[in-house]
């Protein structure tokens, strides 16, 4: 309800300043356009090929500095309207200081390699949703959070899903998130297991053609074990999203969140700052070729 009552606020105040024909307004892939925690259900016309640089950045623990960003650098291709394949190596900086129970860090590294494949499962057309089922396996070779040397499996499966309110210019999305994964600590400390569920919702309004502004709400929770077998903590985040479609084959999105309710298993304060940030955010750049 807030997502939908800021992304409302936003077409009220915008669209007497851009009083412009809606049919300037065309129609925009939906994959990008709720920032890149939640997105779209678009998979791409048959046969485009594009390149992405996508970091997804985290900031703030308890006490002391941190920062941790990962970069995904892959290659796109959607072999049919159904289908879409992305694969690439991953890159992380990782800057450290004072922070209880993480070891100082300033520095960063090749941390891996991530592949996505995209399935539409329903199309838009009888059905007022879209919706697509991602498999995202991933393998890194330092730690996410504290930079330690481990070799971790994920896998991360997101069901995404939105539709259209206002033709091309207000669209709704929904994304449930399960997200199992399997460490072992290469300094001797042997195998662990985690996983994350998650459920978004996200608003978002084509503000002027080819821009396209919103606001997106997640909530996560964390166990240990792949099959939710201890709860660790959970935090819900708001934050704004961008995107910006700059030319035909060139397009860049932004979010950013801001940790504002939480819980961890055994500590009095508010939030959740072991397993997740204070905020946490993402930026991509895409160039099809």
């Amino acid at each position: 309800m807030f997502c939908l009552a800021v992304t409302s606020a936003i077409a009220t105040m915008t669209v007497p300043a851009t009083a412009q024909s809606d049919a300037a307004f065309h129609e925009v892939e939906t994959k990008y356009i709720f920032g890149l925690f939640t997105l779209g259900s678009a998979t791409g016309i048959e046969g485009e090929k594009a390149i992405e640089l996508n970091t997804t950045a985290g900031f703030g623990k308890r006490a002391g500095r941190y920062a941790a960003t990962e970069t995904e650098i892959e290659v796109e291709y959607t072999p049919n309207q159904y289908v879409q394949i992305e694969l690439g190596p991953t890159v992380s900086y990782y800057n450290i200081r004072n922070v209880p129970g993480l070891d100082d860090r300033n520095g960063g590294n090749v941390n891996g390699f991530e592949g996505d494949f995209r399935f539409l499962l329903l199309d838009r057309g009888p059905s007022p949703f879209a919706v697509t089922l991602s498999v995202e396996p991933e393998w890194h070779s330092f730690d996410e959070t504290s930079s330690v040397r481990v070799s971790n499996y994920g896998l991360e499966t997101k069901l995404e899903a939105d539709t259209e309110l206002v033709k091309n210019r207000l669209f709704l999305a929904f994304n449930a998130l399960y997200e199992p994964e399997i460490t072992l600590d290469l300094s001797g400390g042997g195998w662990s297991s985690e996983s994350t569920w998650g459920v978004s919702s996200a608003l978002a309004f084509q503000i002027i053609p080819k821009v396209v502004v919103g606001s997106d709400l997640w909530y996560l929770h964390h166990y240990e074990g792949v099959g939710f077998n201890s709860s660790t903590g959970d935090a819900l985040y708001l934050g704004p999203t961008f995107f910006w479609q700059i030319a035909p084959k060139v397009l860049m999105a932004a979010s950013w969140q801001a940790q504002l309710a939480g819980h961890e298993m055994g500590v009095a304060f508010p939030l959740d700052l072991t397993d997740f940030s204070r905020q946490r955010a993402r930026l991509l750049v895409e160039v099809e070729f």
